[in-house]
Parts: C-alpha cells; structure tokens; sequence
C-alpha cells in the first residue's frame, strides 16, 4: 500500500501590524489575533484552551509524522461545493465550481469538499478538470457513502467512483442513529458496523486518507450512546485518520454539543471534527464550543448556505476563532480577504450575501442611529466588537431621518478627507442633502449615489458620458406577452454612439440599451449586472400622478453598490440610478474611454 502522508504546511502564527491594530482599538493587553503564540491575553487563553482539552489516544493517524490536525489551530473544512450546492435556488456549472475552488484555496482553508463523484456527470466532469489545478493551501476531497447492504466494498460503484477521482483524501458517511439503522437502512447493527468498518478500509488499503462523517451522531449519542459510539468507532477500526461529528438536522443545543463532542475526542483515539447545520440557528455557536471541546477541524459552507436552513458560516466562525479566540484557522494575511472573498462568492452563487450577516455583510459596521453613531466617532470600541478593517469590511453611517449631523459629516469626511466641519463647502453639502431628502431623495443605503452627490458639489467629478436622450417603446399584443425596447444615444468624447435593446419591461431595456451604447467605450461594463430593483410611492394620495423614488442595486462580482433616482416618472428615476450606478463604476475602476476621441 503506498503512504498517502504528507506534512501539512503550517502558517505563520505571528503576522506584523494585526495585533499593533486590535491593542489601541480595544485597549486590553496583548492580540486577540494573529499572534497567539505571543505573550498577552489570547496566547494565555490559548494555552489554556489547549489544556483543557481531553487526552487523546495515540491512534495510527496520531503516529504519522502529521495528521490533519493542524497543530497551532483547527483546520476549516469547506462544503459550499457539495452541501452548499442542496440549498435552494444554488446551482454550481463546473466553470462555476473550479472558481469557488481557486478563490477558496487563495483565502486558505484546508478542505474543500467537492463533490460527489458517483452521483452525476458534472462531478464525474469537474474532478477530471479540478486535477489539473495547482492548489496552494486547500486538498480536495471527494465525497461518498458507504457499500450498501449485502454489498462487498469491492462491487460498490460508489466507492470505486471515489477511488477515481482522484483525491487524496475521501469522505465517507455511515449511519450513528439507532432510528436510521432500524427505519431508513432497514438492516441490523451488526451489518452496519461491517458496512462503515469494511468501506472505510477498502479505501485506506487503496492508499486514501478517511475522514468518516458520523452521520446523526448527535441525535444518535443523546438516543443511544454505546450504538454511536460504536459505530464511529468502526470508522477508527477501519482507519479512518479523522471522525467528524455530524449533526444532520441541525437540531442540538450548544451545552449537549459540547458535552458530546468532548466525550467523543476523549474516546475515540482520533481527531474529532465537527459539521452542524443551521436548524435552531445554533450552527455557528455549537462549531465555536466544539473547538473548546477538542474538534480540530470544522466543517461548514463559507456563507452558510446549504440544505434546508443553511450549514454552519464560515465567513463567521473563521474570524470568531481567530480574531475573538487567538485560533489560527487561515493565513493571518488573509483574514482582511473575508469581505472581498464573500462577495465573489455569492456573485458565482448568485446570490447577495445578506446584509446583516456577521463581519462580511454591509450592514456589519452600519450605524444608523445618531446616539450610536456619534459613539463610534468618538471611540469605535463604543459600538463595534472588532475594527471592520480586520475583515475588509467598512464602516458605514447611512444618512436618515435619525441621523445627526456629525453622522453625515462622517460620511463626507469619508470621501474628502480634508474637508473641515465648520466650513462652506460642508454647509453646502449638508443644505443640499436636505432639499434632496426633502424632495424624496433617501441617502440610507445608496451610498454609490451620496458619493457621487458629494463629489459634483465639490467639483471633483467629470461625467464619463453625455446623455443626447433615451426613448422607450412598450406594449403587447392578442396573445403576446408584454415587453419593451429602448433607445439610448449617449456621446463619449467626440464619439456618438446609438445603441437599442429589448427586455421585459421599459427599465430593463433601457439598461440593456445603455450598458450595450456605453459597453462599447467602457468594456468593464460588460461585468455589471443588476441584483434588486425597487421602486417606492412617496405620496400615495395623488394615485398614479405620484413621485416614486427608485433603488437600484448592482454588483460588478467583487463589491454591491446601490443608488437611487426620484421623480414624477418612474421610467426616469430609474433612469437617474441607473446612471449613477454606471458613474460610480466607472469612477472606482479609474475606467478610460476606449477608442474615444477627447472633446
């Protein structure tokens, strides 16, 4: 049998700058970041974090020169490509599937769970492809069952299929639930134990590395313990070098999790891993006592997404432990990638990470209220748990009804820093946002358009184009659906250009036309697309003569932005966002005319 060991490559445990921030953010000795192993606070609470741990049998994958235990932090396990994949609404193409991986393996997970190479054509087809990637920090790892019943592993398709892919490392899941063995398996324990020992050592013999998922091994532990137990460890008989604890429907409270995870890791002989689902939104909690437990790796999906309710969210837990704990879990460096990383995430998904979703979602560091937010002017610590620059995220103050004006001068500070708060230029900008709220305009969350509202006061801003007029024709026919096609005329330069589109409605086929006109010059326009348009009536009483106000949201796949239009014609405010969308990419990406000759 040829070794599958290899040594694990360890990060570096004591990056510069990261603790220099979080000490006079917090003002408490010693990072809670980063530098675990250093004097301070977090080293102490992680040397104490690791005594209390239980012992551990030496089994055989603790007598290898490594195991898959990291040994300064917890290894992160992704699944966004096989459990994050059974969410609805998520379909992953194999393109789609091979950019998750590299983005994954940049920001430095050790697994990333691909697939189910037994299941369909498309896993078969993307780990064919994904063997030709040269990954830098993550191993993929196949997925699959044990043999069925009655089945020798050798006659298994499902396991030779594993064998095929050509992982290092498989995973395979069997039954710990007495009441699955009984009611869905319909076999006894006897064969089932043969079906997890017999399968798991079918595959070490042809040189893999197992992790064996423990299947309902919570809600079979709190069933019968001996029958859980027992069949983990028939895993460990068969040489699985990693047992992880699943708990399949998401429904153990944290004190049991603990409790269990805690008693496996001191009896089984191996490393114990950990994989909630989100059922009683405990999934984050429970993967954060596991740790504490003794798990040394967790096992999740990087934006929670995953059947029925979600799975545990990485892009949370990953900065709980080593920002809030003093546990490596991926290169210091790459902590400050969460937000970015997020973000293409769920465009590849297509999906929006939830706004207010822990450390990467825009309304993380978003202070509303002006009590709150004059707080975090004064002293961030006031209303912040950590600095957002740790995760890449950013402070946020959005201008509202409830916000004071040293908020909204924060704001502006943001985008001019040199601007001084008893000033002209300020009294300018301040009295201008409040004749435009008072017409209908709501700067709260469009902050693509605040920015560039600041800039055009402040005469900081050329147009990137000149709109000669947009017509719009729509209609239906006996039996037609409804549509709509648009006609935009736009100058770049000296340059004209004239483009139409056609969409379902007069909004969409202008922005297709618009996009199509100014694609031409701007070709970074060509990875904007719209997530969410929505219009809102300001004054219902005057009916269908009403101002609407339009909000517009749009994505280029690494950061959202959002703007907004107001006006009597909701064919125009939604013209006036979707200008500003296109301005403030251009003025972000630093875009230059292509082909254009200057006025």
């Amino acid at each position: 049998m040829r070794s599958v060991r290899r040594t694990v490559r360890l990060f570096s445990l004591t990056p510069p700058r990261i603790g220099d921030i979080i000490e006079p953010y917090y003002g408490f000795e010693g990072a809670v970041c980063g530098a675990a192993c250093r004097s301070g606070a977090a080293g102490r609470r992680l040397r104490r974090l690791r005594r209390l741990r239980p012992e551990r049998k030496e089994s055989p994958a603790a007598r290898g020169e490594v195991t898959d235990m990291r040994e300064e932090g917890v290894a992160i396990f992704d699944s966004t490509l096989r459990d994050g994949a059974q969410g609805k609404g998520i379909s992953f193409s194999v393109e789609d599937k091979l950019q998750i991986v590299r983005l994954l393996d940049r920001l430095g997970v050790a697994y990333i769970e691909a697939g189910n190479p037994g299941s369909n054509p498309k896993d078969l087809a993307f780990f064919e492809r994904a063997a030709r990637l040269a990954l830098q920090n993550a191993q993929l790892v196949s997925f699959g069952s044990t043999c069925r019943k009655g089945c020798a592993p050798e006659a298994d398709g499902n396991l030779r299929a594993l064998l095929e892919s050509g992982t290092e490392t498989c995973v395979v899941f069997g039954k710990c639930w007495r009441f699955h063995v009984d009611h869905v398996l319909e076999t006894t324990e006897d064969e089932n134990l043969r079906m997890i020992r017999e399968s798991v050592r079918f595959l070490t013999e042809n040189g893999r590395r197992v992790i064996f998922d423990a299947e309902h091994f919570f809600d079979g532990f709190l069933d019968d313990r001996a029958f859980a137990m027992r069949a983990a460890q028939a895993a460990v008989e068969g040489g699985a070098e990693t047992v992880c604890l699943c708990d399949t429907n998401g429904g153990v409270f944290p004190e049991d999790a603990k409790h269990i995870v805690a008693y496996a890791a001191a009896h089984l002989g191996v490393p114990v891993a950990v994989h909630f689902h989100d059922d009683c939104g405990m999934a984050v909690a429970n993967s954060i006592l596991a740790v504490s437990a003794g798990a040394v790796q967790v096992q999740g999906t990087f934006l929670g997404f995953g059947e029925r309710c979600g799975n545990a969210n990485l892009s949370a837990i990953i900065p709980d432990l080593q920002l809030k704990r003093g546990i490596p879990c991926i290169p210091q460096e790459n902590i400050a990638l969460l937000t970015r990383y997020a973000h293409e995430l769920a465009s590849i998904a297509n999906v929006e990470v939830p706004a207010g979703m822990p450390y990467v979602g825009s309304h993380a560091f978003t202070h509303k209220a002006g009590m709150h937010a004059d707080g975090v002017i004064k002293a961030p610590r006031s209303f912040e748990h950590v600095d957002p620059f740790l995760v890449g995220n950013k402070r946020r103050f959005p201008t509202s009804e409830i916000s004071g004006r040293a908020v909204v001068f924060a704001r502006v500070k943001q985008i001019l820093p040199a601007l001084a708060l008893h000033s002209e230029e300020t009294e300018r900008i301040l009295g201008e946002i409040k004749r435009l709220e008072m017409a209908g305009y709501q700067f709260e969350g469009a902050d693509a358009s605040f920015e560039l509202l600041v800039r055009r006061l402040m005469g900081l801003y050329n147009p990137y184009f000149e709109l000669k007029y947009y017509k719009i024709y729509s209609g239906a026919g006996a039996g037609e659906e409804a549509g709509a096609s648009a006609m935009v005329k736009v100058r770049v330069g000296e340059e004209i250009q004239l483009m139409a589109g056609e969409g379902n409605g007069p909004v969409n086929a202008l922005d297709i036309a618009l996009r199509k006109a100014l694609g031409v010059f701007y070709p970074v326009l060509n990875r904007v697309k719209l997530t969410d348009y929505k219009v809102r009536v300001l004054d219902g009483r005057s009916a269908t003569a009403s101002r609407v106000r339009v909000l517009i949201t749009s994505t280029d796949g690494a950061s959202t932005f959002t703007t907004v239009g107001v006006s009597g014609d909701v064919v125009d405010a939604s013209f006036q966002a979707l200008q500003d969308s296109v301005e403030y990419l251009l003025l972000k990406t630093g875009a230059r005319p292509h082909g254009a000759e200057p006025a």
